[in-house]
């Protein structure tokens, strides 16, 4: 399958203090799922220190890197969080915010960070073994904590006055179940 770009918008409730864009793709591939955000502006972004990899829970309360993954006729969604510690987490929800419960993965997903002097690149791959069955509508975001304290919530859009990853109105990103050959 060929890869995906997005590009994506910070909530006008918490605006960046030097991040200027976070943009990336996603890549479908047979064992896989690739996911690239590159952050512009990134002078004063605060990394996680690496930890190991490993489940993790609240790593949305530093820098981190997000893939909601919905059916696209149902209420159900799938959530995972990538932190550049490489602490990673994986939950099941059965409608927005509803019915949370781990989710499984046969393996554990790949996280790397690479920091320049402005812009950084997170990749992540996730085993497509621990994502639902295709078709997804995708919801694509990111935290990103600068020096001070300063967090900024990014995502493909933003539907309401504070920033809400689990809103099914920032799911944009349809991808298509592949083709039999």
């Amino acid at each position: 399958m060929r890869p995906q770009t997005f590009t994506l918008a910070c909530h006008p409730a918490t605006p960046a203090h030097r991040v200027e864009a976070v943009t990336g793709r996603l890549t479908p591939e047979a064992d896989w799922v690739r996911l690239r955000w590159r952050i512009d502006g990134a002078q004063d972004l605060v990394v996680p220190p690496f930890a190991g990899k490993g489940r993790a829970d609240n790593l949305w309360q530093r820098t981190c890197f997000e893939l909601f993954v919905a059916d696209p006729d149902g209420e159900a969604y799938a959530e995972f969080n990538l932190s550049p510690s490489e602490r990673w987490a994986a939950y099941d929800f059965t409608a927005r915010r509803e019915g949370m419960t781990e989710r499984p993965a046969p393996r554990e997903p790949v996280c790397t960070m690479r920091v320049g002097e402005t812009m950084a690149i997170f990749d992540a791959a996730i085993p497509r073994a621990a994502l639902p069955a295709m078709p997804w509508r995708c919801g694509i975001s990111a935290v990103i904590e600068e020096e001070g304290g300063h967090k900024s919530y990014w995502a493909l859009t933003h539907a309401g006055e504070a920033p809400d990853f689990h809103d099914p109105a920032c799911f944009t990103l349809a991808v298509a179940a592949p083709q039999a050959a």
